[in-house]
């Protein structure tokens, strides 16, 4: 595989027609063949998954998982190309259950015609349930091939059902040789003088891995580089505006920064979490993003200890969403610094891994009867909910002695212990006594 974007003598690849002259840059030099795609190797080179199901010429059902401008829409474009298949795209933004119809309709002709048909979501973690799973007894039947693309974890945006039916691909930032592989093809595209060593390097930064805004900013810089022999820092500035900022120029890992305000909120330090939200910010990372974050921190490091946490991490997502930029960042602001100022406990948190880890190994017990529900007469009959104690009922509205794990565990685990921080000591301390009302039940009826 060639890793370059064009054949040697810069002719468009066959099987597909050359983009107009005047079209973006990055429909310009995107790939029209296999071997003209940069990067993406754990997928594409020889052996590779991708490649191999080229070669073998085994057509399957795939959502590509990467961030941003990393060729997901590129690679399904190559799919249909090299299969001969008609390419019907949708995106879960804009798109609905008429658009999802529609792709049937076309796919059924083309199947009357005698070709295949992709049918390619954009961001398909945008649809819902019911949208999801309106595909499925097409991709069953064979009417088409599905395949998805999602910058966010499938295994909690995609439905179960259609994850199962495809084969997830993930997909990786572009690393800085190649992203500057790419600054050379686009520079001789839009005929740009050569970029000084600062500058090149503080481009590559900023594009972050992302393909897309990296030829974005190259063809900005074609329009203001005039007469320009160099494109140094100042000319690089000039095209970015306020997009190019210091988080960019110091060489920071986009991971790194939002791990340091992550763990000053957890640190309980509010200023230093302030400065690296601002740092953020500051360098143009998407606030959405950080108030995803934000939520994430509230669940993971101040929990029960303080529930006020999360609410106030998803009211400053809403605001947000109201206001934008850059009202809605102050309300960003105010949520880290509540988190950050919150008791902190990780009990629920580490609850919760704990008891997944326990059902993942556990296998799947029944559940005993007097906690099935019974809406049927045979259910009923079947002595469904028999036995069962309503805890409203009973002293203090707790059944005590009464057991809810499945019968045959025997000694039931403990996922759950909260800390002494917070409301959690209060919980605690409530627990303790109905673990105590429980212990005295079981003894007196021994």
């Amino acid at each position: 595989m060639s890793g370059s974007l064009f054949d040697d003598d810069h002719a468009p690849a066959a099987g597909r027609a050359a983009p107009a002259a005047n079209a973006p840059l990055a429909e310009r030099l995107r790939p029209r063949t296999l071997d003209e795609v940069i990067g993406q190797r754990h997928l594409l080179a020889p052996g590779k998954p991708l490649r191999a199901a080229f070669d073998a010429g085994r057509l399957h059902s795939m959502i590509l998982w990467g961030p941003p401008g990393v060729g997901k829409t590129t690679l399904a474009r190559l799919v249909a190309q090299a299969f001969d298949a008609e390419f019907i795209q949708i995106s879960a933004v804009l798109g609905g259950v008429k658009d999802i119809r529609d792709a049937v309709e076309r796919a059924q002709a083309a199947r009357r015609a005698g070709r295949s048909s992709i049918v390619f979501v954009d961001e398909v973690h945008r649809f819902n349930k019911a949208q999801q799973d309106a595909f499925l007894p097409h991709v069953e039947g064979g009417l088409f091939t599905f395949i998805g693309a999602t910058t966010e974890n499938p295994s909690f945006e995609v439905n179960s059902a259609l994850l199962s039916r495809a084969t997830v691909h993930v997909l990786q930032p572009l690393s800085s040789d190649e992203l500057g592989e790419l600054l050379d093809r686009a520079r001789a595209a839009v005929q740009a003088p050569p970029f000084g060593d600062s500058a090149r390097q503080r481009l590559i930064g900023y594009a972050d891995g992302d393909a897309r805004r990296l030829l974005n900013v190259v063809e900005n810089v074609a329009v203001v580089m005039g007469g320009a022999t160099l494109i140094d820092e100042a000319l690089l500035e000039r095209a970015l505006g306020d997009q190019l900022r210091r988080y960019d120029k110091g060489g920071e890992q986009f991971y790194d920064t939002i791990s340091a305000l992550h763990k000053a909120v957890r640190g309980s330090d509010p200023d230093a979490a302030l400065y690296w939200l601002v740092r953020m910010l500051d360098g143009g990372v998407d606030p959405r993003y950080v108030a995803r974050r934000v939520i994430r921190m509230a669940s993971e490091d101040i929990g029960l200890a303080d529930p006020r946490g999360l609410r106030m991490a998803l009211d400053a997502a809403e605001v947000y969403e109201r206001l934008g930029s850059p009202e809605g960042e102050l309300a960003l602001a105010q949520a880290v610094l509540f988190l950050a100022a919150a008791p902190k406990s990780n009990a629920a948190y580490m609850a919760y891994n704990a008891a997944r880890a326990f059902v993942q190994q556990d296998g799947t017990r029944p559940v005993p009867l007097r906690l099935r529900n019974a809406p049927t007469k045979l259910m009923k009959q079947l002595d469904y909910g028999r036995g069962y104690r309503y805890a409203h009922d009973e002293a203090e509205g707790f059944a005590a002695g009464e057991h809810y794990f499945p019968d045959d565990m025997g000694t039931p685990p403990v996922f759950y212990r909260p800390t002494d921080r917070g409301l959690e000591q209060q919980i605690a301390d409530k627990l303790s006594r109905l673990r105590e009302a429980n212990q005295r039940t079981k003894s007196s009826d021994a």
